[in-house]
């Protein structure tokens, strides 16, 4: 959730925790087998581990467990109940409670920490819940997302298949049960298993529509939703790829203006969109080499790919993005080398995407349409944006999706505070709205910025959050925080 910012800032990566000694299945069918954690980050908190059916339609079929971690509320005698922290797909939500307890998250969080136990599950196929792991990699050089003629189109469905089929031969029938509902119906099982009437839902990007999912098909079991960033996929697959390029563009021309005006930008006082176009034009006629050697030489498509990543947080993010390209032109195109299949868990969000999206286009013309109206939308970036590569990276899969239908309104729901930024390279602020719009009663508290996840960084949000999350007041429609 907020800790994107604060994993960026430590230059943090993703970590295999000491947790505590899975339960093993030593727990009841349906229960939590909880023991004290051992690692520093939880002490006091309780580890746990939960198995459920991996096929739900097939509740006496084989089982997967799911890892979790609960944070007693601080202040035990007004407790309000339990909170479910979310972290998007192919992030792990324990991990990202690591990191906001390095950061003081009690210091910091207020009557979130004070009066609610905090939850974090990691998701079937994330994290610490039977993680997606297979040996192809995600994305060998030669395979191109934006493939501009049949062959290199071939050789990314021949990739893409063989890639399905070996995460299925590593992982069995897990991979074909990553998908949002199966998910939902865990964090049920979860509820459950908690003895709690109701939960409260704290969703980031991709589990903001995991939220609403599980509203949807569990009517009455949230009290609250803060749903940070939002994502809206009422105009299908195309559309939320559309919006997503959109919104990281806009957000590539705020970075470069800033650059241009800016002293602590590398290329301060230079045409920054036009030096990064001519960055990718040569890197894609001659790939720019890593000077230490410890990557393959990068291309212009690589360049772009990592981009997005760089323009979430601006204070901190845009001078590393300035220096990146700064020093690229120079030769050394280090701060373009991180391996997309590290990339924010790549392999695991891959294989929820290929669920959790349909395919409207297959064919290389159809996918040669998209690529076109990508590069109308997106000049600098060309598109390259995570649910783009994602969709790419599902064309040929022989493991069927399963999309959930939007756009309808949720009943028994509740009214859902949604956190937006007004420019943000994930989603466009619109999209707050258009996910506000499903949850009747819902209000977007908007913060003027460029920032992901904004807990931390804003006062007027925790502010804001807190007071929904303990005595479900939503602020005015058009509040502004300008913090």
């Amino acid at each position: 959730m907020w800790t994107l910012a604060v994993a960026v800032a430590a230059g943090a990566t993703m970590i295999t925790p000491a947790l505590a000694a899975p339960g093993g299945g030593d727990g009841p069918s349906g229960g939590i087998a909880w023991r004290d954690c051992t690692d520093a980050e939880f002490t006091g908190m309780r580890c746990g581990t939960i198995r459920v059916p991996v096929d739900w339609s097939r509740p006496r079929g084989p089982r997967v467990e799911l890892a979790t971690v609960s944070r007693p509320a601080d202040d035990p005698a007004h407790r309000v109940g339990t909170l479910m922290l979310n972290n998007g797909a192919g992030r792990s939500a324990i991990e990202q409670l690591r990191l906001a307890m390095r950061s003081g998250l009690p210091n910091i969080a207020g009557d979130m920490a004070k009066r609610f136990d905090l939850v974090a599950l990691d998701p079937r196929g994330v994290g610490h819940s039977a993680p997606v792991q297979c040996s192809e990699p995600l994305r060998p050089e030669g395979v191109s997302y934006f493939a501009k003629d049949r062959r290199a189109f071939q050789r990314l469905v021949s990739h893409n298949r063989a890639f399905a089929r070996d995460c299925v031969r590593h992982n069995g029938q897990v991979t074909a049960n990553v998908d949002a509902v199966s998910t939902a119906r865990d964090f049920e099982a979860v509820r459950k298993a908690l003895g709690e009437r109701q939960l409260n839902w704290y969703g980031i990007l991709e589990s903001t529509v995991l939220g609403r999912t599980y509203a949807d098909l569990f009517p009455g079991r949230l009290r609250t939703m803060v749903l940070d960033t939002a994502l809206d996929d009422t105009h299908g697959t195309l559309g939320r790829i559309f919006n997503e390029a959109a919104a990281a563009e806009q957000a590539f021309d705020r970075f470069a203006a800033w650059c241009t005006g800016s002293p602590d930008c590398a290329l301060h006082g230079r045409d920054v969109g036009a030096e990064y176009d001519a960055l990718v034009a040569r890197a894609d006629h001659d790939p720019i080499p890593v000077a230490d050697g410890s990557h393959r030489p990068v291309t212009g498509e690589d360049i772009r790919v990592v981009t997005q990543n760089y323009l979430n947080i601006s204070f901190i993010q845009w001078p590393k993005l300035a220096e990146a390209i700064a020093k690229a032109r120079a030769g050394d195109a280090v701060g373009f080398a991180v391996e997309p299949d590290r990339t924010f868990d790549r392999v695991q969000a891959q294989a929820q995407a290929c669920l959790d999206m349909a395919r409207p286009a297959r064919t290389f013309q159809q996918v040669t349409r998209v690529r076109k109206r990508l590069a109308a939308i997106s000049p600098h970036l060309g598109g390259a944006v995570s649910s783009w590569t994602a969709y790419a990276g599902c064309i040929g899969s022989p493991i069927r999706p399963k999309p959930v239908d939007a756009g309808g309104r949720v009943h028994g729901a509740p009214p859902a505070l949604v956190v937006q930024s007004t420019h943000q390279a994930m989603a466009l602020h619109s999209e707050g709205r258009a996910l506000a719009a499903q949850l009747p009663g819902s209000v977007v508290l908007s913060r003027e910025g460029d920032e992901y996840s904004m807990f931390l960084m804003s006062k007027c949000v925790r502010d804001a959050t807190n007071r929904y999350l303990t005595d479900r007041v939503l602020p005015k429609p058009g509040t502004i925080c300008t913090d």
